[in-house]
């Protein structure tokens, strides 16, 4: 068993250095090697890393960014945990919304979300024009609105995991704690929530990895107003003229650091205990049936948050999709837009079918080795398994512009081409590079729920399977 985990430990670690750390590395190399030539090559560039003490631009990037990712996670797992508990302990209409809410805010791109915010929330937008909602644009183009908008897309991140701990209830534990005095709000305090906190480490580090690194929501938005953060800087170095491929090297370290400070406090903050329960006379939780007042709240907040959420960004793209004008003052309904599109169906079925097929070569992928990343940190006595941990949190932060242009600096070379793996210009390199952002997400899925369930259950099912075969 040990050299199983041994070896499929080295095997992932092979498999993220290939398709995290390597694409990672060129980039980084761009500090002391611009254009990664060796006429280029100078170790006296390393003296850029300090620079963020001198210049302001780059201090600020790195101290927006941990106001942003600070309170986005801080209020969007607060949020995650008042929605499950009342997802899961309550029976009331419309509960099963918030979870389809959530898994579709999970999978539209951010960009498009941040869009139906601006054509909702501007100056000139829906509800200034349409609701007569004055003002808004002045708190959606702020420090706070941002924030606010972030929690809003980004707490399904925090909630799933969330949801998944908390629909499991410690019968045995629970009982023992009342039997020895323990009131309800101790065994929450003492029970309860200290088996949850993997699940909330794990959902508050997806929500601060995901936003220290998103680019499109936090660009889309603070374009009317000054707050750069370390993603926008980073695409500004690349973007600009001259590029400034050792900048974007610096600041893309100083999110790897942001990363490292996170995980370091997650893990003191969980240190070496336990946190298995499902073998301690855990049962399902079952919701309960609530008077017809709270269930009347419920289902109110529940429309009204669901319809903010969701039905803002996605309804606001759809109604200026009915329009040839920017300006929603400028209303005129038509199809033209529709029309456009599905006239030129050989570029429409084109790229769907490119779409469809690096999202399933992605699926796919991402998926076992997702589960093998779970299993190896849940499960195995691998030594290096720390590291795996890390260098998935690593590809989740790491904007995908500079995923990217690692990606194109690893699989351009030409020495490649006879080894037939030069994947520039090819599907291959997309369904890579999809892998490497969504094995994150799948792992701390999965290590949510594994974390529950301790490893004597798998050796009893492991030893009954082999009872069974053997006759």
């Amino acid at each position: 068993m040990i050299r199983k985990d041994q070896a499929l430990g080295h095997s992932l670690l092979v498999l993220l250095f290939v398709l995290v750390l390597l694409p990672l590395l060129f980039v980084l190399a761009q500090i002391v090697s611009p254009g990664l030539t060796w006429e280029a090559f100078d170790l006296g560039n390393l003296s850029a890393i300090f620079g963020i003490f001198e210049k302001k631009a780059w201090m600020s990037a790195l101290t927006n960014s941990i106001q942003l990712g600070s309170g986005t996670t801080i209020f969007a797992l607060a949020l995650s945990i008042f929605l499950a508990h009342i997802r899961v302990s309550y029976q009331f209409p419309l509960a099963k919304a918030i979870d389809v809410t959530a898994w579709i805010l999970l999978i539209v791109p951010s960009f498009i979300l941040a869009q139906g915010w601006i054509y909702f929330g501007s100056g000139a937008g829906i509800a200034a024009v349409w609701l007569g909602i004055s003002g808004l644009n002045t708190y959606l183009y702020s420090v706070n609105g941002l924030i606010t908008i972030m929690v809003l897309c980004k707490f399904p991140l925090a909630y799933i995991t969330v949801k998944g701990a908390m629909e499991w209830y410690p019968d045995s534990l629970v009982h023992a704690a009342r039997m020895n005095g323990a009131n309800p709000v101790q065994v929450w305090t003492k029970v309860r929530l200290p088996l949850c906190l993997p699940a909330f480490f794990s959902g508050a580090m997806l929500v601060f990895m995901d936003t220290i690194g998103d680019w499109g929501m936090s660009s889309a938005i603070t374009a009317a107003f000054p707050f750069s953060t370390l993603p926008y800087a980073i695409y500004s170095a690349i973007c600009t003229t001259p590029v400034r491929f050792d900048t974007a090297g610096v600041l893309s370290l100083y999110l790897i650091g942001l990363i490292f400070i996170a995980m370091i406090i997650q893990h003191f903050a969980l240190g070496r205990r336990r946190f298995d329960f499902v073998g301690t006379g855990a049962t399902a939780v079952v919701a309960q049936k609530i008077g017809k007042v709270q269930t009347a709240l419920l289902t109110g907040f529940t429309l009204v948050f669901c319809t903010v959420t969701l039905g803002i960004p996605i309804g606001s793209n759809i109604i200026m999709s009915f329009t040839n004008s920017f300006s929603i003052q400028r209303f005129s309904f038509t199809l033209d837009n529709y029309i456009a599109v599905l006239s030129d169906q050989k570029s429409l079925l084109s790229g769907l079918q490119n779409s469809l097929s690096i999202a399933a070569g992605a699926a796919i992928f991402g998926l076992i080795a997702g589960f093998a990343v779970a299993y190896t940190l849940t499960y195995s006595r691998y030594k290096l398994k720390k590291a795996i941990d890390s260098i998935t949190l690593i590809a989740m932060a790491v904007p995908g512009v500079i995923l990217g242009i690692g990606y194109i600096f690893v699989w351009n070379q030409s020495w490649l081409t006879p080894l037939g793996l030069n994947l520039y210009g090819k599907s291959s390199i997309l369904i890579l590079a999809s892998v490497a952002v969504a094995i994150p997400l799948t792992n701390r899925l999965m290590v949510a729920g594994m974390a529950k369930v301790p490893q004597d259950l798998l050796v009893a099912a492991q030893v009954q399977g082999l009872v069974l075969a053997h006759g």
